[in-house]
């Protein structure tokens, strides 16, 4: 199987697509310094540093599409759904490019807050254009604690498999022991198209699984995720010996004065003391017992401050690189200052591993074999 990666960054579908087996051809991104790093990482790979608009004729035929898309407005969502609406964004790139070369499988990724942008008008912009092309939709809101990250980190995947019939569709982000609290009814709905809903009908937040398909779309709650790896934690991710640079010991007394000691738990990082008037991540003094809260691009989270062995610094570079699941020396010829911009922006290999393995190595259950809900007897194997 062939795959390109879009919007590549330092190549975190890459690293998911080489443990599976899968073969990278060809990526794209326009950051100088992600770039540099997928080439001395990646050096049989083709890869083109600039705008991806400017090279869509040359984008080889593949059976797998990647990226981590830009998540950016639609100019008229909300108003008028359809691919029209995409039209100027980076994500129109991508529609254009899967209509255009109509790979089997397609794996997107993006930020949480895409389901509720707008109320859910942008997402259901995005979920209009792709399932219009022929493509079966699904999507599903993952965490990197789930994949045996010490982070944080909630991620929309958007999946995509060719059809041509709503009778050949079979969900595949959905093992069935994660559907043990969800009612049977709910689920039986997914397999009867008529109990779907238009698209132009939708008018508030999308929950954290779904399916769409012409145009239509059901989406259901999940809270289990049964295939879960056992959580690990902050301090089993850390350097030993860090270099002094990374300390701040006098500031951070300094702040604690003027903090108030919590010592409480939120979405499982430890947070030891918070500000007075903070109301911000940014403004606390974490632990490492927990795990790390969402790492992004953003240079203030660079300096955030952790407790550790009765000193307080920043977490190092290769730190980062061990929360997202990258090897140390990945970002090694790039500053350190700036490889905390790269390993904050990218895609943790070990989550987007497990929605392309789902995707492209999982037989779904069809809805001619859906007949009553005695026959609703999933198997992990169906989805």
């Amino acid at each position: 199987m062939k795959a390109i990666e879009l919007f590549a960054g330092i190549g975190g579908f890459r690293l998911a697509c080489d443990e599976l087996g899968i073969d990278t051809i060809w990526a794209n991104d326009i950051d100088k310094n992600a770039s540099k790093v997928y080439r001395q990482n990646f050096p049989t790979t083709i890869h083109i540093q600039d705008d991806i608009n400017a090279h869509l004729a040359e984008v080889p035929d593949h059976d797998l599409l990647t990226g981590g898309f830009p998540c950016q407005p639609f100019s008229s969502a909300g108003k008028k759904l359809g691919i029209n609406d995409v039209r100027g964004t980076l994500f129109a790139s991508i529609v254009e490019i899967i209509n255009l070369k109509q790979p089997k499988f397609f794996v997107l990724e993006n930020v949480k807050r895409l389901l509720s942008m707008d109320n859910g008008s942008h997402f259901s912009t995005i979920l209009n254009a792709l399932s219009s092309i022929g493509y079966f939709i699904e999507w599903r809101l993952l965490n990197a604690t789930n994949f045996g990250l010490p982070q944080n980190r909630e991620r929309v995947i958007i999946t995509g498999y060719r059809t041509e019939s709503i009778k050949e569709i079979s969900p595949r982000l959905l093992p069935k022991n994660d559907t043990r609290n969800v009612n049977y009814l709910s689920l039986k709905k997914v397999y009867d198209f008529s109990k779907w809903v238009n698209f132009s009908q939708h008018k508030s937040k999308f929950k954290n699984w779904g399916c769409a398909y012409n145009g239509k779309f059901i989406d259901i709650d999940i809270q289990d995720f049964s295939m879960s790896l056992p959580t690990k934690y902050l301090y089993q991710i850390l350097e030993k010996n860090p270099d002094n640079s990374f300390f701040f010991n006098e500031d951070t007394k300094k702040r604690i004065e003027e903090s108030i000691e919590v010592n409480r738990y939120y979405n499982g990082v430890e947070i030891r003391y918070n500000q007075k008037g903070g109301a911000r991540m940014g403004y606390s003094i974490f632990g490492v017992r927990g795990v790390a809260p969402t790492l992004t691009s953003s240079t203030s989270r660079h300096y955030e401050r952790y407790e550790i062995d009765g000193a307080y610094r920043r977490l190092t570079n290769v730190e980062y690189a061990r929360i997202q699941g990258f090897p140390d020396n990945h970002c090694q010829n790039i500053s350190v200052y700036d490889q905390y911009v790269l390993f904050g922006n990218a895609v943790p290999p070990a989550l987007v591993k497990w929605a392309i393995n789902q995707l492209t190595n999982t037989n779904g259950l069809r809805l001619a074999q859906i007949e009553n809900i005695d026959d609703f007897t999933l198997t992990a194997s169906s989805f």
